[in-house]
């Protein structure tokens, strides 16, 4: 029998990921998602009970696509996904906000962080799933959605590259104090996914940490559909 999904997540290695983390500001994992999970998530792309809002990037000047934020109570395997991955980053965030001379602020459980945003009226579900054809992309952006956020998110690519679509790599922006931007390009297989900083991380320099702000993106989609799953542990205005 195949492993469930909570139990994938806690028997990753995570000494490994947190080094990742800590070393690049992003960390590649593993395929997670079954085939048939990915196609289950992309056929509910059409079920519009599930979703809160739909928004088309080209008419915010976001990009070409759209995007579906998920109604709560959030689907069973978004909800796995999010309660999985939170504790584990939640010690990431502490350790990065120590570094950078702050005191820990993050809890241990996803409950109790959420119980945070709704203090600050975020009470709004923040997972969503995103459609590119060909031709789209997606702006560099960061997901802040108010005055409390999460400083990692998780993304997830629901469909097989050079098979379903081309192009659509993930796109990572680095911005460096007094220095020029870094750039990486991030390809990652049906079912896997990429954690990376919502904002800024930390970066250990001569004189201790410094901060550098990172954007994320999608470099166009030269053929066919791309879909990805977005999660992101705060919830929003």
């Amino acid at each position: 029998m195949p492993k469930s999904l909570p139990k994938c997540i806690e028997e990753l290695d995570w000494q490994a990921l947190q080094a990742t983390l800590d070393e690049q500001g992003y960390a590649v994992l593993p395929k997670l998602l079954l085939s048939e999970e990915c196609t289950d998530m992309m056929n509910s792309y059409s079920d519009e009970e599930r979703f809160r809002s739909t928004i088309h990037m080209e008419r915010y000047r976001f990009g070409r696509g759209e995007y579906k934020y998920y109604q709560a109570p959030l689907p069973e395997l978004l909800q796995q996904l999010r309660e999985g991955f939170y504790p584990e980053l939640a010690l990431t965030a502490n350790r990065w906000l120590t570094q950078l001379g702050h005191e820990e602020r993050y809890p241990v459980s996803l409950d109790e962080y959420l119980e945070m945003c709704h203090e600050q009226g975020q009470e709004r579900s923040t997972p969503l799933i995103l459609k590119y054809e060909e031709g789209g992309y997606n702006c560099l952006h960061q997901d802040l959605y108010g005055d409390e956020f999460f400083p990692l998110q998780v993304v997830f690519v629901l469909n097989k590259k050079e098979i379903d679509f081309t192009g659509g790599e993930f796109l990572l922006m680095e911005q460096r104090p007094r220095a020029q931007s870094r750039g990486h390009v991030i390809t990652l297989e049906q079912g896997a996914g990429l954690i990376f900083p919502t904002s800024h991380r930390p970066v250990e320099g001569m004189r201790g940490y410094y901060r550098t702000t990172l954007r994320h993106g999608v470099s166009t989609i030269t053929s066919g559909t791309r879909y990805s799953l977005g999660i992101i542990f705060h919830d929003a205005k």
